[in-house]
């Protein structure tokens, strides 16, 4: 959806620590002793499409600005079709059919323009739909097209490339294939992209140098104190969330070319965001909290101001204001049978 929520983002900048951690002054401060290589552990759900970074500006009455957003260890997630958020057609069979027949047949790819699909099978020995696997007959199967996400609601093109591609798989398997009506499934899919697109929203405040930069080094040290792991991509580091595959509950991003930088303690930087994503964070994590401890801690550690999007800095009341924003948007997201943190919250503000 290209059109983002009602909550926002608020930017923070941060200053470096004091005491022990005091700078040079020919440089930005670094690290007290070489940072420990930490291999990037950021969670990515397969095929899920990478984060939209537009915003639309709003701003309260208390100051902070909300920008409607732009997708461990334990039990990985599992994406599956849900009525929901995907148009759904079921694919009869005469006979059972083996997992591995199906599988040398499925499509190549399971995306149609810029919306994924899934084909299930209903498994004949446990009774559970399931992502077709090899040792397995399955006796019914049904396809699903994803009808909106972050690039916008599913269109007429993704919706014909999926029923050729689908048909395609039916054919070759022996299977009759019944659509949705085009047009039906069409408006379904703008009616849940405007929905969308009111109820997204991605919390950011930054961390703003309050004297000398910030060495790469610097802020990996500091971000590991509070828990955070380098993130997959350059200048990203993330607070991992309990579940394998499941998005980060919070992310600490600075300049990505800093972070390529030959020299990382000579790069300087004096801006860091901490963000999280509103609707793919379930709030059983309280990510709201651990984001105002995060903020507070690192701030204090770092010397770094707390400031929105225009450097205005954050006090208790702006963070008050924000959580009272965020509580009548999880009502909302709950009302819609889509709770933050849901794999179908998840699946659709991807």
């Amino acid at each position: 959806m290209v059109a983002l929520g009602s909550l926002g983002g608020i930017v923070l900048a941060g200053v470096v620590a004091h005491g022990a951690w005091q700078a040079r002054k020919a440089g930005p401060k670094r690290a007290a002793e070489p940072a420990e290589r930490t291999e990037p552990r950021e969670p990515v759900l397969g095929d899920i499409d990478s984060l939209a970074a537009a915003r639309i500006d709003g701003e309260s009455d208390d100051g902070p600005t909300f920008s409607p957003r732009e997708r461990r260890v334990g039990k990985r997630v599992t994406q599956r079709l849900d009525a929901l958020i995907d148009s759904i057609a079921p694919l009869t069979v005469d006979a059972p059919v083996s997992g591995e027949f199906v599988v040398a047949h499925l499509p190549a790819t399971r995306r149609a323009g810029g919306k994924p699909f899934l084909i299930e099978g209903l498994n004949s020995e446990t009774g559970e739909w399931e992502a077709p696997a090899l040792g397995q007959r399955y006796g019914e199967f049904q396809a699903g097209i994803q009808l909106a996400n972050r690039t916008g609601a599913m269109n007429e093109i993704e919706y014909s490339e999926f029923v050729q591609k689908v048909q395609a798989f039916a054919d070759a398997i022996g299977a009759m294939a019944d659509f949705p009506d085009m047009l039906e499934a069409v408006a379904a899919a703008r009616e849940l992209d405007n929905f969308a697109g009111q109820h997204d929203a991605q919390l950011a405040v930054h961390l703003r140098s309050r004297g000398a930069a910030w060495s790469v080094g610097y802020i990996q040290q500091n971000g590991a104190r509070h828990g955070f792991v380098a993130g997959v991509v350059p200048g990203r580091l993330v607070l991992p969330a309990d579940e394998e595959g499941a998005p980060p509950v919070l992310t600490l991003t600075f300049d990505s070319q800093a972070a390529l930088a030959d020299d990382p303690n000579i790069a300087a930087v004096r801006d860091v965001t901490l963000s999280f994503d509103v609707p793919q964070t379930d709030p059983a994590r309280e990510p709201f909290a651990t984001w105002q401890k995060s903020a507070h801690g690192l701030a204090a550690d770092m010397d770094a101001a707390l400031v929105d999007d225009n450097g205005h800095p954050l006090g208790e009341p702006s963070f008050a204001a924000i959580g009272q924003e965020l509580a009548r948007l999880y009502e909302q997201l709950g009302a819609r049978d889509l709770p933050a943190g849901s794999p179908a919250a998840r699946r659709l503000f991807s």
